[in-house]
């Protein structure tokens, strides 16, 4: 089969690679149908996940067909489709029988496309299936679905729940990429006061703006007055940090009220400076966090109801083998637009041949 494999930072290709098979009797195996680019796996071509080892298959989303299940998966035969999550969960360890599925010990947790070969390829192996795959109504297109394998569910609770977004809140989000807009969509269900978020890309603000942001703020000018002016110089009750970068989480620490929350979402790849000679009196919460899934079954009902803008964060489409352009698509998305990039489209294996 064919599959995206990293071989070092900055070194990638779409190639030939071996085909999955069943390892586990918990393994399914999945013909990928849709898939879709992460900012992670960028900071995985960067060189900021180290423990990402050449040679590997990237990608942690997707949507596809059970081909194959081993004898002790119970929830989904081949035929079936399913939306593969970007945490795999073992449910047997400690975490996962608390719901913290993303810090599993028992050989789960974030391991598609980062410690084993991931969905960016034309099969992949899911270990655990009965636990890492979810069943797909008919109801929900293949890239609306996609986009619930980690985007969705990491804004809504590493950003949203982690910040304990509350009504009448003002939650600022620094970062309007897919992660800070998939925040807006989600933070919005809990009736905050205001949304204002803050980016660089006159674009992105726009964006912000359809998802339903109150204000935006052009990170060069000054965002910190703005949501001081806003809040009567109190500052956001919650700062969700969608970026990654020092700068973006050390602006979130700034516009924070005293006893605020700041929610860090952002993959770093560089120390940021934890300004505790300022912060020590102000009682802030400061949450970082990796997905664990536990909210993708309900977002899953949402997005069939229609209550999630899914589709509105697809800007870009391209056939499966079109992975390295999509790729550099989506890492020069400030000359793009590109908010998600979705590969793929499903398969019709019975073509009607219209009589002579």
């Amino acid at each position: 089969m064919k599959g995206f494999v990293f071989h070092g930072p900055g070194q990638s290709s779409w190639e030939d690679v071996p085909d999955p098979g069943v390892k586990e009797p918990t393994d399914a195996i999945v013909r990928v149908d849709t898939v879709t680019i992460c900012g992670t796996d960028l900071h995985i071509l960067k060189g900021d996940v180290p423990e990402v080892r050449p040679g590997t298959v990237l990608g942690h989303e997707a949507v596809g067909e059970i081909v194959e299940v081993g004898g002790d998966v119970r929830t989904v035969r081949p035929g079936d489709r399913v939306l593969v999550s970007c945490i795999t969960s073992c449910g047997r360890c400690r975490y996962c029988r608390e719901g913290a599925y993303g810090q599993c010990r028992g050989g789960g947790g974030w391991i598609l496309g980062h410690l084993i070969d991931g969905t960016q390829a034309e099969y992949v192996r899911v270990p655990y299936a009965d636990l890492s795959v979810h069943p797909l109504p008919s109801t929900l297109d293949s890239p609306d679905a996609v986009l619930l394998a980690d985007i969705f569910p990491t804004a809504y609770e590493v950003g949203v729940l982690n910040g304990r977004v509350r009504p009448g809140d003002t939650v600022a989000v620094v970062g309007a990429g897919p992660i800070g807009l998939a925040a807006v969509a989600t933070a919005r269900l809990f009736a905050p006061e205001r949304i204002v978020v803050v980016d660089l890309a006159a674009s992105r603000l726009d964006a912000a703006r359809s998802f339903g942001a109150d204000a935006v703020a052009f990170a060069g000018e000054s965002p910190e007055q703005l949501i001081a002016d806003l809040t009567d110089g109190l500052g956001a009750d919650v700062a969700i940090e969608a970026v990654g970068l020092p700068e973006t989480f050390e602006l979130c620490t700034r516009v924070v009220r005293p006893g605020g929350h700041v929610a860090n979402v952002g993959v770093h790849g560089r120390p940021a400076t934890l300004h505790l000679e300022e912060l020590w009196i102000k009682n802030l919460t400061i949450t970082t966090g990796l997905v664990d899934t536990h909210s993708t079954p309900t977002l899953l009902r949402m997005a069939a109801a229609g209550r999630l803008p899914t589709s509105s964060l697809v800007t870009h489409t391209f056939p499966l083998d079109a992975m390295e352009e999509a790729y550099d698509v989506f890492a020069g998305a400030a000359d793009t637009g590109a908010l998600k990039v979705v590969l793929g489209a499903p398969r019709h294996d019975v073509v009607a041949v219209p009589a002579a």
